[in-house]
């Protein structure tokens, strides 16, 4: 804010340098160069051209910083402005010319009404030549998602909350929280996601915000449903996604465009991509998954399910135990983190005063010499 106040008043100063500059009338003797105009509006625009460089950094360097605003131990301002996506089948109809589109391999795009009804949403549809439980294990490994999602730099749970499914809660497993960055050229946003799997009775992946937390978001929800693929249940697999963001004012522009539109088809491109080399590296090594006897394929989250529910109790406890402990040794580090830097951008903002103060008093004196001289 200060850089942005500094520049706002300099720069017109400087403009106004030339302007406010008492003309001189008078002629040279013969033989003599004159030395006022053309010098001072050199030496203007080298100056301006220098603060413009210097502002363009620092307001960077400030961006930056705002972008670090995210908090693990403060929560968020609101909880929640957009409406959540609901479990289960998105009901679209697939005309002849959007399997066509699958076919080929490439997404269809297509428009979904909110579950107010209030307005519509984007929603992506993709074709994978890869069972399902093998995408469910690449949509379900946020840990190492920083490998595989495009634009992101950071990924890990800090929170895992099993859940007995009954129709109270809409048959809902699990909630999965994880810390999240995504990253653009000098810029990067954190945010916390809570993650709710409904696998069994709906199919989907629905998530929210963890409100209790502050995120670079202003707000995010979205949506997977995955299911067989219709003409080769086995071996393929039809997922649809939807998302939904809303971004600060202080975001770039581009940043909320590719947010907004190009996430969509990166999202299901690069689980595409993924699960079928994942499917082809189990094909090369021995064949595909084996099924149980009631048709469930095994080495999936939903075969796990129904394996030895006490021993998976208790290994989601330890890594529930686990995350929460890193969460807290990452909150420490950030905090430490954030100290160190609040240090550095004083030292960078008093030397970026005392350096524009010495310049202009010295392009002031330059002036001055030369009006003398004149």
């Amino acid at each position: 804010l200060c850089i942005i106040i500094v520049s706002n008043a300099a720069t017109p100063f400087f403009s106004l340098r030339a302007a406010e500059r008492p003309r001189v009338d008078k002629k040279p003797p013969s033989g003599v160069r004159s030395r006022g105009s053309a010098s001072f509006s050199s030496t203007h625009a080298d100056a301006s051209s220098l603060w413009n460089t210097m502002k363009s950094t620092f307001l960077v360097i400030t961006l930056t910083g705002w972008a670090s605003a995210s908090n693990f131990d403060k929560p968020h301002a609101h909880k929640g402005k957009l409406v959540p996506f609901q479990p289960g089948d998105p009901k679209v109809k697939l005309d002849g010319k959007a399997k066509n589109i699958l076919r080929s391999g490439k997404p269809y795009q297509t428009q979904v009404q909110t579950s107010d009804g209030a307005g519509g949403r984007g929603l992506v549809v993709q074709d994978v030549d890869a069972p399902t439980s093998i995408v469910w294990e690449r949509i379900l490994d946020y840990d190492n998602y920083a490998n595989m999602v495009p634009k992101t730099a950071e990924s890990k749970n800090y929170k895992i909350v099993p859940h007995k499914p009954t129709k109270a809660n809409n048959f809902l497993e699990k909630e999965i929280y994880t810390r999240m960055k995504v990253g653009f050229p000098m810029l990067k946003l954190e945010f916390f996601v809570r993650h709710f799997l409904y696998l069994q009775h709906h199919n989907s992946l629905t998530w929210t915000l963890d409100y209790s937390k502050e995120s670079d978001f202003d707000d995010s929800m979205g949506y997977w449903y995955i299911v067989p693929h219709p003409d080769d249940p086995d071996e393929k697999t039809r997922l649809f996604y939807s998302v939904g963001v809303s971004m600060f004012d202080w975001v770039p522009k581009f940043v909320v465009d590719f947010m907004s539109s190009k996430a969509l088809t990166d999202a299901t491109a690069w689980v595409k991509k993924y699960s079928e080399i994942e499917y082809q590296k189990e094909l090369a090594a021995g064949g595909g998954r084996k099924k149980t006897s009631d048709g469930q394929q095994m080495g999936s989250p939903m075969f796990g399910i129904f394996g030895n529910k006490k021993k998976k109790e208790e290994e989601e406890r330890l890594l529930r135990e686990a995350a929460e402990k890193q969460a807290v040794e990452e909150s420490q580090k950030r905090r430490r983190l954030m100290s160190i830097r609040a240090g550095w951008k004083r030292y960078l903002l008093v030397s970026l005063v005392l350096a524009l103060t010495a310049y202009n008093a010295a392009l002031f004196l330059t002036d001055v010499s030369q009006d003398k001289s004149v």
